[in-house]
């Protein structure tokens, strides 16, 4: 990504095309219940006009998705998005655990396509259009469309450059700072994606006990390296000990530096520098 690009992108705003994003429409009179007892946010707080962010996680409270949720206009269903290589392995554990509810999940990723428009952009008619400012860190809009409906000849952010931005900004995601090996609140996503006052979830009893301590393995910190540095480097202390691991890497083309993702051990994530392995310098961004 150009410097030139990216100060477009968060000063003036572009479209992003994220229809390859996997969806699904839940309906039925127990659906707000339902999907309620899969993820970590309320989803009686659902709305039409706002997206709502929240974690699918297991029994013992590591992620296996993050999902977008809103309600349609009209009232009568609930929307869900993910990451695209969640489509089959989603929509089979959401599937899983519909036994005897009113509620009906239905793969709809062929028939829609998602837009996220950043910055004041003409909102294009005949989908509907939902706040979300947690997409990349900027104001947004999610805008959905029927796949068949044309899009306005708007600036779109070219497809190598999405995940960039997505660094850029220190969005953690899925696969690389979101998986089965990280709990919700570990990549600090507790204020952003869950509620404890909601009753329960699968592996609530955990992840609420993670509120209470504030004690977990590891922690998500942002970080700015003068060196070239790739996922998956290991990151260790002054023993040469591995204490985390680098998810996501990104060139700067303002600031002229590396910066990226990472999770180290809880203790170490308030020190502010550290070390990879091949003996490269990080310091907190």
């Amino acid at each position: 990504m150009t410097a030139e690009l990216y100060k477009t992108v968060t000063s003036l705003g572009i479209c992003v095309d994220l229809s390859t994003r996997a969806k699904w429409r839940l309906s039925g009179a127990d659906r707000v219940r339902y999907l309620n007892g899969q993820v970590t946010n309320d989803v009686r707080t659902a709305k039409s006009t706002t997206a709502l962010y929240a974690c699918v996680t297991n029994l013992k409270g590591k992620i296996e998705a993050d999902v977008f949720i809103h309600a349609t206009p009209d009232g009568e269903s609930l929307l869900i998005d993910a990451d695209a290589s969640l489509r089959e392995s989603l929509g089979m554990r959401l599937e899983r655990y519909i036994i005897a509810d009113d509620a009906i999940l239905e793969d709809i990723s062929d028939e829609w396509r998602l837009w996220h428009i950043l910055g004041s952009q003409q909102l294009p008619e005949g989908g509907h259009s939902l706040a979300n400012d947690l997409r990349f860190g900027l104001a947004g809009t999610d805008v959905w469309l029927p796949a068949s409906a044309e899009f306005p000849s708007l600036s779109t952010l070219p497809q190598t450059e999405v995940e960039t931005l997505r660094i850029l900004q220190k969005i953690p995601a899925y696969p690389n700072e979101l998986n089965a090996e990280a709990f919700p609140q570990e990549a600090g996503l507790e204020n952003s994606s869950m509620s404890f006052t909601k009753g329960c979830y699968l592996g609530q009893e955990i992840l609420s006990r993670i509120k209470t301590t504030g004690k977990m393995p590891r922690q998500l910190i942002a970080w700015t390296s003068e060196s070239a540095i790739t996922a998956g480097e290991s990151i260790v202390n002054e023993e040469g000990k591995e204490i985390g691991r680098v998810t996501s890497a990104a060139w700067h083309p303002v600031k002229q530096t590396f910066i990226g993702l990472a999770y180290v051990r809880q203790a170490s994530a308030t020190e502010g520098t550290w070390k990879t392995a091949a003996g490269q310098s990080l310091a907190s961004a």
